[in-house]
């Protein structure tokens, strides 16, 4: 009887494509609404999926170049393997340029081009692009975390935990180290909370508060406020006198100086470096995206100011294997594109970023995807595993994070590096989870 039924019940469906097979041939499919795909079967033409990968470039403050370099060639990639579920992906790129007219710019263009998501992007300047996509309902997947809105917005779903984990991790770091910590930070909107954070994270250890020194995030010259962040750190060239070379040695060893500036981090410590006393030196400590493996690279390696830095990161160190897929791309289809480097954070992001993408597209099976279809899939719970580079991503509300400032953190997990021999490698294995950290910054500020 069962197989009696499965006959009967698949005799019309087989007239009916019969028939219509018949009709398609007889007129042309070419006039044919709708002969391209039987109903209730697979295959036939996919509609191209449009995107747009968005980073500031040539601006004098931070320069994320290789990030809209990497998203096409994901693109190249994926469509010489036969697209994503069968769609080609189409990739639009705009330069922000580091300004909220520039954000808002890029975020109307991927409205009038039809772009169905803007995927592993960077701006500062979410007040400026979110209103743009949330009126058109188009999702911002895989930011790279430097605008609160990310880990606000309900269009937003966010890959790693942004400024907030690293400085909260930041914290958790140092404060196994440092009896005294100073951090220079920008003076921006996007700045004021980093103390917050990375005071938090230094209560887990018991440690007092940071000194907050502010600065242009663009400034050309950083030595005043080099000079102020190691007396704050305990580096006072006074001391020696006061307390005798050793005791002003072994007090200054205790100090930190932790600089969170982009681009400008670099020029930080070049002017930090020419004020250091030999005889008083200080821990140095960053965060992924203000120091990585290119600026180690670029300003020496072991033989370089950085060696010994303490930076927290989002995801595992560069030379991990869990890496390796992501550089296959790079050599199959952007090994001569010097804007994209494997150990870069944008980069990086903007890989994990397409994943999420790829992802939902093929969880849906649809001939064609909009906007409204990823943010439904995004909402209904798609859970998107990244090769071990991040914990299992899903946004449904019950992973929010229980923090006004920051909700839509799904990811808080960090991981601790120290550069040893010029090279940034694991501090402790594994990943930190910084969520009460997070919750405690939050109910404080």
């Amino acid at each position: 009887m069962t197989g009696w039924r499965s006959s009967s019940s698949s005799r019309p469906f087989h007239s009916a494509a019969t028939a219509l097979v018949a009709a398609c041939t007889a007129v042309g499919a070419s006039l044919v609404t709708g002969c391209g795909v039987l109903p209730g079967t697979t295959g036939g033409s996919r509609e191209p999926v449009t995107v747009m990968t968005w980073a500031p470039d040539s601006t004098r403050a931070t320069n994320m170049p290789g990030m809209p370099s990497m998203a096409q060639a994901y693109a190249r990639w994926v469509n010489a393997h036969g697209g994503i579920d069968g769609h080609k992906l189409q990739v639009l790129t705009c330069n922000e340029h580091n300004t909220a007219t520039g954000a808002a710019e890029c975020a109307r263009r991927a409205v009038k081009e039809n772009a169905v998501a803007v995927v592993g992007s960077y701006s500062q300047h979410g007040r400026a692009f979110m209103a743009p996509l949330e009126a058109a309902g188009i999702p911002y997947i895989g930011g790279y975390g430097v605008s609160d809105e990310e880990f606000t917005r309900a269009l937003s779903y966010p890959v790693n935990g942004g400024q907030a984990t690293l400085m909260a991790g930041t914290g958790k770091q140092l404060a196994v180290w440092c009896e005294k910590v100073a951090l220079v930070r920008p003076d921006t909107v996007s700045g004021d909370i980093l103390p917050l954070l990375l005071n938090s994270g230094l209560t887990t250890g018991h440690r007092k508060p940071s000194a907050d020194i502010r600065t242009a995030e663009d400034a050309g010259d950083y030595t005043p406020q080099a000079q102020e962040a190691l007396v704050r750190a305990g580096a006072d060239p006074e001391l020696p006198g006061r307390i005798g070379k050793k005791a002003a040695a072994e007090r200054a060893r205790k100090g930190c100086v932790t600089a969170v500036l982009g681009d400008r981090t670099e020029t930080f410590f070049d002017s930090f470096r020419r004020v250091e006393s030999d005889g008083q030196k200080v821990q140095i400590a960053s965060v992924l995206g203000s120091v990585g493996q290119p600026l180690v690279n670029r300003t020496g390696g072991a033989d370089g100011p950085f060696e010994g830095a303490y930076v927290t990161g989002w995801y595992p160190e560069a030379g991990d294997q869990r890496w390796e897929p992501m550089k296959q791309v790079i050599r199959e289809q952007a090994f001569r594109d010097d804007t994209i480097d494997a150990a870069d954070a944008g980069v990086q992001t903007t890989w994990i970023a397409y994943t999420v993408l790829k992802k939902v597209v093929e969880s849906l099976d649809q001939n064609d995807v909009a906007a409204h279809d990823l943010v439904r899939a995004l909402n209904k719970g798609v859970s998107v595993e990244t090769g071990g580079l991040t914990p299992a991503l899903r946004w449904k509300f019950e992973d929010m994070l229980a923090a006004p400032d920051f909700p839509r953190i799904v990811n808080r997990e960090v991981t601790f590096q120290v550069v040893k021999d010029g090279r940034l490698t694991a501090a402790q294995r594994g990943f930190t989870d910084v969520s009460a950290t997070l919750e405690d910054a939050s109910a404080l500020g």
